[in-house]
């Protein structure tokens, strides 16, 4: 079975984290896929310059110069430090933005209601993407060939415009498009009943009692569009999602969404 594996940005940021995840990593057997954010590098990069990082309902707003930030950040050091370490430990990596050979397209996200449901949002610069946006047949080709395809969240729109993209949506369709498993790895265990509690890990959770549990506040913030985008991938064709600690990746922990 094909794997999607998913890494979120504080692991990305954390240089010895980071190091042992690419070496579980590399070490997991059959064909694979990695996709990565760079959330909390970004965040830095744009204060040091002067910008204020503008979260929202857990997603990025990205206006012309926080694009610029986020492209360079994550299709450029992060992408590259995560591709060089999966060499080191004999993976053989590509690093690939939605653009390079035409692989992920994305469509411009129009003005989106929030959770209050009234209130519009423009993302600004913010590109949605769907099972249908993979060129399925370039990605299996390269798998066929021993390729790890490492995914960053910048893609395109085919008309020179570049887009940032959730990179939890980019997992969770790419996921669906190749029918195939689904790991979110972040710096947590798994979905937690107690945020402050990291051993009140929930070991398996289907779609009724997270909206239940959103509902009782116990869910929120950032999880929020993470389990959204996981329980999408489960309806559009993912054979299997499981969210779990980025250095347990190689264990059966976690939370096993049903």
């Amino acid at each position: 079975m094909i794997q999607v594996v998913k890494i979120g940005g504080n692991i990305v940021d954390d240089p010895e984290a980071l190091d042992v995840f690419c070496q579980q990593f590399a070490k997991m057997e059959g064909p694979k896929l990695l996709v990565h954010g760079g959330g909390v590098m970004a965040s830095h990069i744009q204060q040091s310059l002067g910008l204020k990082p503008i979260m929202v309902e857990g997603r990025r707003v990205t206006d012309k110069k926080t694009l610029n930030v986020v492209t360079m950040v994550y299709a450029g050091y992060c992408n590259k430090t995560i591709v060089a370490l999966l060499q080191k430990y004999g993976c053989n990596a590509l690093g690939l933005a939605g653009c390079d050979g035409g692989v992920i397209r994305a469509r411009r996200r129009g003005p989106k209601t929030l959770s209050d449901g009234f209130t519009k949002m423009d993302f600004g610069f913010v590109g949605d993407v769907s099972p249908t946006s993979f060129n399925v047949p370039f990605i299996r080709n390269l798998l066929t060939h021993g390729i790890v395809p490492v995914f960053c969240p910048i893609n395109h729109d085919g008309q020179g415009q570049l887009f940032n993209t959730n990179a939890d949506t980019i997992a969770g369709s790419l996921a669906a498009a190749l029918c195939a498993g689904l790991v979110y790895c972040f710096e947590k265990k798994g979905v937690l009943k107690d945020k402050d509690d990291d051993n009140s890990v929930i070991p398996s959770l289907d779609a009724e009692t997270y909206t239940k549990l959103r509902l009782e506040g116990v869910i929120d913030k950032g999880m929020v569009p993470k389990l959204d985008n996981a329980f999408g991938a489960l309806q559009k064709g993912a054979s299997r999602v499981v969210i779990k600690h980025a250095l347990d990746l190689l264990e059966d922990t976690g939370t096993v969404l049903k």
